[in-house]
């Protein structure tokens, strides 16, 4: 009991280099990485590969339901076909609207899944700064107040650049 004073002066003392460093924090937008980084750019036009001969589809059906409906408005045609046109109409309605819900849908999940594929990279190069750079403490978006000269998020995005290049390099040598 008589070492106690001796002992929280001993822990005081080693505590005080740590207390007298500055904590070193940054902040990242993660909206402005996700929207800007090139690896996801080049995520959504690879998407919009993938979905554009569906989405041209539904577009040339809904050309068709305007040829349909400009056909009903000019009322020349005799009743049976009218009911027959109205019913092809509805039915050709009903099937771009399911199929435009089932293309958003699987847009959605596989946009998911890409940024999904992202992120481990997007923490990597965040860590990589942090480590580079010295910040003790890095935070992420959505938060309710950050003072811009806390912002890293161009920083990250040029490591993200670096990393796409470097990986578009190593890809067009294979």
């Amino acid at each position: 009991m008589r070492h106690l004073p001796t002992l929280l002066m001993a822990l005081m003392l080693a505590a005080a280099p740590a207390a007298a460093q500055q904590l070193r924090v940054g902040y990242v937008d993660m909206k402005v990485v996700l929207d800007r980084a090139p690896q996801v750019l080049a995520g959504r036009d690879q998407l919009d590969l993938e979905f554009r001969a569906r989405n041209d589809a539904i577009e040339f059906q809904e050309k068709q339901m305007k040829v349909m409906e400009e056909r009903l408005q000019k009322g020349d045609i005799a009743e049976d076909s009218r009911t027959r046109l109205e019913r092809e109409l509805r039915e050709t309605r009903r099937n771009i609207n399911r199929q435009k819900e089932d293309l958003r849908d699987e847009l959605s999940f596989r946009r998911t899944e890409e940024v999904q594929k992202l992120e481990e990279q997007i923490n990597q190069a965040v860590e990589r700064i942090a480590r580079d750079n010295g910040y003790d403490l890095i935070l992420s978006s959505p938060v309710i107040y950050a003072d811009p000269s806390l912002d890293i998020t161009q920083l990250i995005l040029d490591q993200l650049q670096q990393e796409y290049e470097a990986d578009q390099r190593e890809g067009s040598q294979r």
